[in-house]
């Protein structure tokens, strides 16, 4: 039976958080402000684009949003892990049909936004697949996740109408939304290519990348394209494919220029988390994915030549499938609740501290979670809305979109140090109350959690915030993630767990679904710069103070 020590035996009751508004680390840059899917064609749908209109509202920069399956032959009908656009087919002299109508009202959503694609060149037509039949996958959660794998994840069978098909699509983005607007996207190819999405060699890989990369440059010479998004970063063969990868970039003869190397602006390589069921209750286990992180950062870090290169962790999540809910993978149960958002908070301060560890230009780390159309209501998939209502880990990244400036030094007495965190993850029997701190010309942020791996809701804890370096006065406004508020999940069980809700109901999920305060504002008055508030934190709960002059 599972046992947590009580915070009295483990740790002293209250804990203390001290925050030096004087003493900056680095730039708030926003690297949370990321996100993807794999099921584009819920892109334009009705709780599809609302969503992506609350991510664009919540974010005070651009935000990129990645999906598969953009070149995918099909009606475009969506569906679990698939989706399709028929940007390509072939006539019955097997000449190129170029149609990009779905692709634009995909784009189309995203740029009406102020949002930018992570545009992902992938999977392969079924004109141009190898291997074509069968194409078309009718995979559904507790099926073998290998169902997924079909025509789509071969290689071409002529490069030059692969390479002319990627060349045709920049060139009418081009067109469609202007040089400048495409210049500031990110290009990138296929997915997870050491894993179950690329049923070749590492060597045709590349040779994909130099035909996919020549024509995207020949498009526009102006735009950035990286790779390769490998699955497991931190495991032997991960790291295997990032290094050879490294050097076909700058050592190696190019498939298409037959001189030396192939462009690459961005490297990109995913990080995952592994939950597991331990006596009847989620176990997650955050280190693991700190773990790829970490490894993903240490090896550009190693590479005079990728100096500044900036680095997009391509998923970043605390495990594998969002299309897998939890009545078929119980050990996802934590989707739902304060699990998720507390586990959020406390992850994205770990990798920017990594990425300050070993100095790298990290760009941004895509949160793998949107939502999925007409399915049950809090069905336990990884998401970030259940039919248009919003669950409590999207409030997370509107805190993080109130955070900006310069990140300044905090310390907490009941924190898990960086090391600790990334080597065992948060096991120990005591939480993670920590948290990061941002001062900005006239305002500071400061976000806290109570954050454990064991899905065990415990006692809440006292938490004492001392700050330095603030005017005279300032305005505070607390908000809060908990059980009681910003909680459309608890909402919706106090109604009874309906399973279609009327429309007063729904009306009343969305509210309970947005950022809600703690308590009113207040005016406080600083002694000599200092402050010091005093709160209570239940377990899993994320405050975000912030403070303006």
């Amino acid at each position: 039976m599972f046992t947590l020590k009580s915070y009295a035996q483990s740790r002293k009751d209250a804990a203390t958080i001290q925050v030096d508004l004087n003493k900056p680390i680095g730039p708030m840059y926003p690297a949370w402000a990321w996100f993807g899917y794999d099921e584009p064609n819920y892109t334009y749908m009705k709780d599809g684009r609302k969503l992506l209109s609350e991510i664009a509202a919540l974010s005070p920069v651009p935000v990129y949003v990645r999906t598969h399956s953009l070149l995918v032959t099909g009606n475009g009908e969506a569906a679990l892990k698939w989706g399709s656009t028929n940007a390509y087919t072939e006539d019955a002299n097997g000449n190129p049909v170029y149609n990009w109508t779905i692709i634009d009202s995909i784009f189309d959503t995203y740029i009406q936004r102020g949002m930018k694609p992570l545009a992902q060149i992938g999977f392969m037509p079924q004109a141009l697949s190898t291997k074509p039949e069968p194409y078309r996958h009718y995979w559904k959660p507790g099926d073998p996740y290998s169902d997924i794998i079909t025509g789509w994840a071969y290689p071409p069978k002529d490069y030059k109408k692969w390479a002319e098909l990627v060349y045709q699509w920049v060139k009418h983005s081009v067109q469609r939304y202007g040089r400048k607007e495409v210049e500031s996207w990110y290009w990138e190819l296929w997915n997870e290519p050491n894993g179950y999405y690329w049923k070749a060699s590492m060597e045709e890989f590349f040779k994909l990348y130099d035909y996919t990369a020549d024509a995207v440059k020949r498009a526009l010479p102006t735009a950035k394209i990286g790779g390769i998004n490998v699955a497991g970063t931190g495991g032997q063969g991960a790291q295997k494919w990032l290094h050879a990868f490294v050097k076909h970039c700058f050592s190696d003869t190019n498939y298409v220029t037959k001189k030396i190397g192939t462009p690459v602006d961005a490297i990109l390589f995913h990080a995952k988390g592994s939950p597991q069921l331990v006596d009847g209750h989620v176990r997650m286990n955050m280190g693991t994915q700190l773990r790829d992180i970490e490894a993903g950062f240490k090896l550009v870090a190693s590479y005079p030549q990728l100096k500044n290169i900036p680095i997009i962790i391509g998923e970043s999540d605390p495990e594998g499938c969002a299309a897998c809910g939890m009545h078929t993978n119980p050990e996802n149960a934590y989707r739902n609740g304060t699990m998720y958002s507390s586990y959020t908070a406390a992850s994205f301060a770990r990798e920017y501290a990594l990425a300050d560890q070993y100095k790298v230009n990290f760009k941004g780390a895509v949160s793998w979670s949107f939502e999925f159309e007409n399915q049950p209501w809090f069905f336990g998939f990884r998401d970030l809305a259940t039919n248009g209502v919003d669950k409590p880990v999207l409030n997370v990244f509107r805190m993080f979109g109130m955070m900006r400036g310069k990140r300044v030094y905090l310390t907490s007495d009941q924190g898990y140090d960086l090391r600790t965190a990334v080597d065992s993850s948060f096991r120990r029997p005591y939480p993670d109350i920590n948290g990061m701190a941002c001062k900005d010309v006239h305002e500071a942020t400061v976000m806290l959690w109570n954050y454990h791996d064991d899905d065990v809701k415990q006692a809440s804890k006292q938490v004492t915030v001392q700050l330095t370096g603030l005017p005279q006065q300032v305005y505070m406004h607390q908000y809060r993630i908990d059980d009681e508020h910003s909680n459309s999940y608890e909402a919706w069980k106090k109604m009874g767990s309906p399973k279609n809700p009327t429309a007063e109901q729904v009306a009343q999920l969305e509210k309970a679904g947005q950022l809600q305060l703690l308590d009113s504002p207040e005016w406080i008055k600083t002694e000599s710069g200092e402050a010091t508030i005093r709160m209570v934190l239940p377990s899993q709960g994320v405050s975000l103070l912030r403070f303006e002059w």
